[in-house]
Formats: structure tokens, sequence, C-alpha cells
């Protein structure tokens, strides 16, 4: 590596108000190196990368590019200088193709006022097919989250960039899509190309990274190789303390109750998902794994309302559920925490109280039809209280929040309606482990409330360590079921990819 960083952080601050985001923070990126940046959600990670790549600008402190002071005053500007972000939040125009959002960038800085579609298609899909064989004629709106961020990453590798940071690239994506990347990464550090790479999973870490930086509450805090630290010693870094216990003990012998909440019986949609039953009992967490496009998400919105059923029914606390709209579920006790954070989770323009309040206003709305606006506060000022949110105060945008504190305010929001069963959809994704712990403990305190909750989950450490019982989908059915004393990261991938002969009587079992 050479001696000179190719970019360099010098005595940085960044301030929203009365709230710092960054205090005199510095960092550095050698050329041609992968240097992981760490920390829990709010320690300034995404605000660091923000103000490199021209989103948001500095309060105090410089930025270097091979020993010379820049100033990075747009996106625009930071693309010309060869830095380049992938989002962790997907940042795509919808109505678009993947070709035009690919290069859309280059689009605007076009001299001619027409466009060659088909260079331009034949050049994204070239990119495109490095990474998956998605057809970059189709509109984005089409794609799954999961080949959108695909998308987000073919965008930032179409630029010629000389530092490129990934923002939690893999938290959307399948473990054979995040090989793929992992070998792009290692070729572009090959070419000389600097990662900054952000990620709360410390395998990818360990395994990608040459050094490793830890920031906390906004804060610089170490700075070290790789090869001479452990994935503990990074996790005691980001938090200040030690997590003993990632996932809080599962339901006792004593505690298992027959009382049946949910019962979902042979649901199917006609298209994605068929023949699906399952039961869900008081007090329990229920995980549903299998790989993504398998049709996990597609079950529990039909489950809630949000996607047409053709057959099957579903039965809440032994009462028959017509729900034909999510509010007709959400009055009847039933909720869904939605994977897409930005697109459905949160209203990012919305203040935390109101984004909290949102499913409540009935409760929250006098005889006038006026909104309480101190009841709306003390909810909101619970709820905060209880998941731990790390805010400013409860009137501020929840645009102004980290990724993981978004993720909270969204789990607020289907606390306030004090549901019977709710249905969480990768809850803890892009989440810091212990913001993860501090969500799993809360979920486990509900569940012994009585509440009965399902939780979809890409992750098998937490589909194993959290959940009860974990079902498994296969291309739209129920492939099998791994209950307590069987629980392992192979029988669930035998289950969902179809490896074994056992998961059949499974499945059947399961059905009768």
């Amino acid at each position: 590596m050479a001696s000179q960083p190719v970019l360099e952080i010098r005595n940085l601050s960044k301030h929203f108000g009365a709230v710092n985001a960054l205090t005199d923070v510095s960092f550095s990126l050698e050329r041609g190196e992968v240097h992981a940046l760490c920390g829990e959600n709010g320690a300034g990670k995404s605000t660091l990368m923000n103000i490199i790549a021209g989103v948001l600008q500095p309060s105090e402190g410089e930025i270097l590019l091979d020993g010379a002071v820049v100033k990075v005053t747009s996106p625009a500007v930071a693309q010309s200088l060869g830095l380049g972000l992938v989002h962790q939040e997907i940042a795509l125009c919808p109505d678009a193709t993947v070709a035009e959002n690919m290069f859309m960038a280059a689009t605007n800085r076009r001299g001619t006022p027409f466009m060659n579609y088909g260079r331009l298609e034949r050049d994204a899909q070239a990119v495109m097919n490095r990474l998956a064989p998605i057809d970059v004629r189709h509109k984005v709106s089409e794609l799954s989250i999961s080949s959108q961020q695909l998308v987000e990453i073919a965008k930032a590798l179409t630029l010629d960039c000389r530092v490129l940071i990934f923002d939690e690239p893999t938290a959307a994506l399948t473990e054979a899509e995040a090989q793929v990347l992992f070998g792009i990464i290692r070729d572009l550090k090959a070419r000389g190309i600097s990662i900054i790479y952000i990620s709360h999973r410390m395998a990818e870490i360990f395994s990608l990274c040459d050094r490793v930086t830890v920031f906390r509450d906004g804060r610089y805090v170490s700075t070290e190789k790789v090869v001479d630290v452990t994935p503990d010693d990074v996790v005691r870094r980001m938090v200040g303390r030690e997590i003993t216990q990632l996932y809080p003990e599962k339901q006792a012998a004593g505690e298992h109750s027959t009382e049946i909440i949910l019962d979902v019986r042979t649901l199917g949609d006609g298209a994605r998902f068929r023949n699906v039953s399952f039961e869900l009992r008081k007090g329990e967490i229920l995980g549903i794994g299998g790989l993504i496009g398998s049709g996990r998400t597609e079950i529990a919105e039909g489950i809630c309302g949000l996607r047409s059923v053709t057959q099957g029914e579903v039965s809440l606390n032994g009462t028959r559920l017509h729900a034909r709209s999510y509010a007709q579920a959400v009055s009847a006790g039933l909720v869904y925490l939605s994977e897409d954070r930005k697109g459905s989770g949160v209203f990012l323009d919305l203040s935390i109280a109101q984004n909290i309040a949102v499913l409540d206003l009935k409760s929250l709305t006098g005889p006038l039809g006026l909104l309480n606006a101190k009841a709306q506060a003390a909810l909101a000022t619970d709820l905060v209280r209880r998941l731990g949110i790390r805010m400013g105060g409860i009137g501020m945008p929840v645009s102004s929040l980290s990724g993981g504190n978004q993720q909270k305010v969204a789990i607020a929001k289907q606390l306030a309606v004090n549901p019977k069963v709710i249905l969480m959809d990768e809850p803890t994704r892009g989440i810091d482990v212990g913001a993860k712990s501090e969500i799993h403990r809360l979920l486990r305190d509900l569940a012994r409330s009585g509440i009965g909750i399902v939780v979809i989950s890409s992750e098998l450490p937490e589909l194993l360590g959290l959940c009860d019982r974990v079902l498994v989908i296969r291309e739209g059915e129920v492939a099998g079921e791994v209950g307590e004393g069987e629980m392992s990261e192979e029988a669930i991938m035998r289950l969902a990819s179809g490896v074994g002969g056992h998961e059949n009587a499974k499945a059947s079992e399961h059905a009768a």
C-alpha cells in the first residue's frame, strides 16, 4: 500500500441542531484497501459516508484526496472526484428502467439531447450480468427488494471510482448473491480501488477487510488490522460493553400454551403461494424461513389483507378474519412490519410522534375529530423509551434518524395499537448487534405478555436463536417445520433447498 492515503478525514464534526451526529472524527483509507467501518446504529457511520458522498456538508473538519483538501459540495461533485456510494436505503427511480437508473448520472452529463437506448441497454446489461441475470429493460418497480439492491450496486460499478463505499450491501441479498458481490469487491481491490465497507456482519468483515475502524456515539474509537482483533473485540468497542447474550431465553417447558391465537388454513393467492397452513400459539415466537423469493413475504401480506387470496382462511382467537384490507386486519388486532422500511415502514418526512401514532389515530382523536396532541406525545414518548430510540426529540422527522432507529420507529408504530399478533418481516435488517439484542429481548417480552409473534428472517442465526419453532417455505408451499430439539442451520437449509427426504414427511405431518 502507498504511504499516502487515498482518502483522509480530519477532525470532522456534524451537528443537526442540538444533536451531534459526529464529533471530531478522523479516518483514513489506503489505496487498494477494503476498510470496515463499524458501530451501532446512531454511531455516525452513515452520516460520515453521506458527507464523503456530498449528500451532507460537515460542520467542521476537512476531507483530503491524495493529500489535497477537497470540497465535496454535492453528489455530482463526489462522483466527479471518483467517490461512489452504494446506499443502504435503496435510492432508485421506480418508474425508470434498470438501465436508466444505472446510467442516470452519465445521462445527466451528456452533451446531446438524444439518448441512444440501444447502447445504454447493452452497456447496462454487461455490468448487470456481473451480478445477476436481471433484464435491464424492466422497470425498477417490478423488481424485488433483493434485485433492487443489486441494481444499486451495479449503478455504482458504472462509475469510474477510486473510492467505493458500500453501506450494508448484503442486507437484502441471498447468500449466493452476496458471494458474487464479495468476488467483485476482491476484484476491485486487486485493481487498486479502495473500499469502505459498512456492515454489522462480522463474518463478512473478517473475510473481506484489511482494517476495521469503530465509531461509537458519533466519536472515533479505534482502528485495527483485522488480523489483530477478534469479532468479540470489535463488538465490545462498538457497544462499550459486553453483550453476553444476544438472544433471550426461549419459552420454558411450563410456558408453552395450547391456546391457538392465529390459525391459517390452506391459504393461497393463486400465484405466489398455495396450501399454506400453520398455527401460532399465544405467547409464541414462530419463525418463517426459506430462500428469498420462496413466498414468505407474500404469505404474510395475504394473512393481513395486503394481498388478495383465492383460497383458504385465517382465524384470529377462534374467529374467522375477513381482512379485505390492512385496516381491517389492524382493527382485529393483527399488524405487519414490512421488510421495506423506506417504502412501507415509516413516513420519512413526518415526525417520530406522528409515525408512531399513525395506526392509532382513532383512539387519539377527540369527539370533534381533532387529534389529541398531548396523548400522541405521551404514546410516542413511552414507546421511544421502551425501544431505546436515539433521537433529539419526538418532533424530529424520521429522516433525521439512523437506519436502525428508523426501524425501531417502524416497530413502535405496530406496538401502538396493542396488537394480538405481530407479523415481522426482517425486523432487524440493517441493525447493529446492540440494537438487535434489544429488539430480540423486546420481542420475547411481548411474547411473554401473551402476544403471538411471527418473524420472517433471512438470517439463520436469528431464526434459531430467537424463535420457538421455524416453519420453512419452499416455492410458495410449506416444506416442513423445525421444532425444539432439532433446530440447526442445516435442517432449515435442507428444507429450504429441497435436499433430503424427511422434509416431505414433516410437511405432511404438519398439514395434517
